[in-house]
């Protein structure tokens, strides 16, 4: 498993924003995952996630060959959820209940050039729970 914790820095050394992620699975399954993206207010709206996103789908799909890259954000979180389809991610299916036992989670996806017929990205028709989800 690759782990992966790019940082943006200004001068003085201080964090614009990271991305944690890591590269996971087997067979088909075996994809990044973005663990958490985070750009620090004073300097969102500025691509800065988007180019982070992009590092992480990078080294994904040429250094390790993954197939599809996968994130999961809370079903009300909507403009991180623009943010991502505006990245070329799809919502692939919902985990009930996944934050906290509470908040539906969305597992969104993005293919990458492995994944040449975009199997890993085809939505499931209905929702799942947790215990459900597999961890490879």
């Amino acid at each position: 498993m690759t782990r992966l914790f790019p940082r943006c820095r200004r001068p003085g050394n201080h964090i614009m924003g990271y991305i944690m992620g890591k590269v996971e699975g087997q067979g088909e399954s075996w994809h990044g995952h973005v663990t958490a993206v985070t750009v620090a207010p004073e300097y969102r709206r500025q691509q800065l996630a988007k180019k982070l996103m992009n590092l992480l789908e990078d080294i994904s799909d040429k250094i390790d060959k993954a197939y599809f890259v996968d994130l999961f954000v809370r079903a009300s979180n909507t403009p991180a959820i623009k943010m991502y389809e505006k990245l070329g991610y799809v919502i692939y299916r919902r985990v009930l209940r996944y934050y906290s036992g509470e908040e539906d989670g969305l597992d969104m996806r993005k293919a990458l050039s492995r994944d040449v017929k975009k199997k890993s990205v085809i939505p499931l028709k209905r929702p799942i729970t947790p215990d459900e989800l597999e961890y490879d």
